[in-house]
C-alpha cells in the first residue's frame, strides 16, 4: 500500500536494521580513531546508552510520523479541493514539505539502521481513514486536523531540540561539543518543527476552528496522535 511514498530501503526486511543503541554511529565513539580526534578542536560528546535509546526512539517517530502526513494531505486533498479549487496550491505546498520530511528520515533511519516502527502498515491505514474522513467532512474539518496534528507534532520536535540542546549545555560545560552529524541533526529537527507550526497556521486561517464538532474532533485526533507517538518510540 502506498509504496510509491517509501523508497527500496524502507521496503526491505525489517532484519537489515539494527539499533543506534548498539551500534555507536554517533560522535565522541571510543572506537574513533586518535588521527581523528586529533583534528578536532574539542572533544566529541559521548553519548550514552539511554541517550542513544533516545535518538532511535527520536527517529523511528519522527519518520512514522511523516509517513502519516503525506497519507492524510493526499487522501484529504482531492475532497477539499473539489469544493474549493482556491485551496489546491495550499495543499500542495503542505504535502510536498512533508514528502521532503518523510524523504529526509527515511534517509536518516537507513543511514543509522534504525529499525522502523512495526507498526508501519497499521499507521498507513489509520492515517488514509483519517485524511479521507475528514476530508469528506469538509474544508474545516480537514483544517482541524491538521491543526490537532500539527499541534501535537510541533510539541514533540520542540521536546527533542529541548534534549539534544541539554545535551549540548552539558558538552560545553565540559569542554567538549556535539558531534557535526548530531549539530545538523539539530539543525533539521528546528527547521521542521518550523514548517509543522507554519501548517498549524495555514490550518486556522483557513477556518479549523470553524469546524463541527470541533472540540470532540481535534481532542481525539490529538490523543490519537500522542498514542502513536509513545507506540512508536518502543514497538
Amino acid at each position: 500500500m502506498c509504496d510509491f511514498l517509501a523508497p527500496s530501503t524502507l521496503r526491505q526486511s525489517y532484519r537489515g536494521y539494527k539499533s543506534t543503541a548498539n551500534t555507536p554511529f554517533w560522535g565522541g565513539s571510543p572506537d574513533a580513531s586518535p588521527d581523528t580526534k586529533s583534528r578536532t578542536s574539542k572533544p566529541k560528546y559521548v553519548l550514552s546508552q539511554k541517550q542513544r535509546e533516545f535518538l532511535d526512539g527520536a527517529l523511528r517517530v519522527n519518520q512514522a510520523g511523516e509517513l502519516a502526513a503525506t497519507l492524510i494531505y493526499k487522501a484529504q486533498t482531492p475532497q477539499v479541493v473539489r469544493s474549493h479549487p482556491h485551496l489546491r496550491p495550499l495543499m500542495k505546498h503542505m504535502y510536498d514539505q512533508e514528502a521532503g520530511h518523510f524523504s529526509t528520515f527515511n534517509q536518516m533511519i537507513a543511514k543509522h539502521q534504525i529499525r522502523p516502527t512495526a507498526m508501519y502498515p497499521i499507521w498507513q491505514v489509520a492515517a488514509t481513514f483519517l485524511g479521507w474522513s475528514t476530508g469528506a467532512m469538509g474544508r474545516e474539518a480537514a483544517m482541524a486536523c491538521t491543526e490537532a496534528v500539527e499541534t501535537e507534532i510541533g510539541s514533540h520536535y520542540n521536546e527533542q531540540v529541548r534534549e539534544i540542546l541539554s545535551w549540548q549545555a552539558e558538552a560545553e560545560s565540559r569542554g567538549e561539543e556535539l558531534d557535526d552529524e548530531l549539530k545538523d541533526m539539530l539543525v533539521t529537527f528546528r527547521r521542521i518543527r518550523d514548517e509543522e507550526l507554519e501548517h498549524l497556521d495555514h490550518a486556522v486561517e483557513n477556518d479549523a476552528k470553524e469546524a463541527r464538532p470541533y472540540d470532540p474532533l481535534v481532542n481525539i485526533i490529538r490523543f490519537g496522535c500522542r498514542t502513536a507517538i509513545n507506540i512508536s518510540e518502543k514497538i
